[in-house]
């Protein structure tokens, strides 16, 4: 579907509208929750050998190279992952704490401070291994026309229980139909991701693609 002039002046309405309330949003959790960040990276530091914090190189916004932030969950030199393959619950590499930190999404938190610095969004593809651009075919690699998001279309949908192809697909029907009103609707489903778990929602799609 070919964009009309106003259809492109509605939606650099809604990203700007969408960049304040990730900037607000970010600022009032990192601040208000501090002492709870804090005293998560002390239990991370006191329990296991190796840093507070995980940082990987990821490809942004029109593939530019960012260094996302995550609150360190799994044990040092598990960092090497199969393509496609998402961290199990009961993988053997996570810590114990990791365990609370990834079932919680508490791990994520860092990545506030991606979005505050403008490389990542509240909502958007989840941002991927650089390695992973070698596969991306000219229909995929439109999920990167948006900042990529601490949660998206695919962790909503069942994510872990999704193939990749199925998480692609979800991720570039997000760029193309992007509106507040959805963004709206998967921070809300988030926190039933978060509260429930993502196998509550297997099988349950938050759309129904085209």
């Amino acid at each position: 579907m070919m964009m009309t002039d106003g259809m492109r002046k509605r939606r650099r309405e809604q990203m700007r509208i969408k960049r304040v309330f990730d900037l607000s949003v970010s600022l009032i959790i990192l601040t208000v929750f501090f002492p709870v960040w804090a005293m998560v990276a002390v239990v991370i530091k006191l329990t296991s050998e190796g840093p507070v914090f995980f940082i990987q190189e990821r490809p942004g916004y029109h593939k530019k190279i960012i260094r996302v932030y995550k609150f360190r969950t799994m044990y040092m030199g598990s960092e090497k992952m199969i393509k496609g393959q998402e961290v199990g619950r009961n993988d053997s590499r996570i810590t114990f704490v990791g365990r609370f930190l990834r079932r919680s999404k508490v791990d994520e938190i860092p990545q506030l401070l991606n979005v505050l610095k403008g490389e990542m969004s509240l909502v958007g593809p989840r941002p991927e291994r650089v390695e992973s651009l070698r596969d991306y075919d000219k229909k995929i690699v439109k999920r990167l026309n948006m900042l990529p998001g601490m949660t998206g279309l695919a962790q909503v949908s069942g994510n872990i229980y999704l193939s990749l192809s199925d998480r692609y697909k979800l991720d570039v029907y997000y760029v193309r139909h992007f509106s507040l009103w959805l963004d709206a609707r998967i921070l809300c489903r988030t926190i039933g991701v978060v509260i429930l778990g993502e196998e509550k929602f297997k099988g349950k799609p938050l759309v129904i693609m085209e």
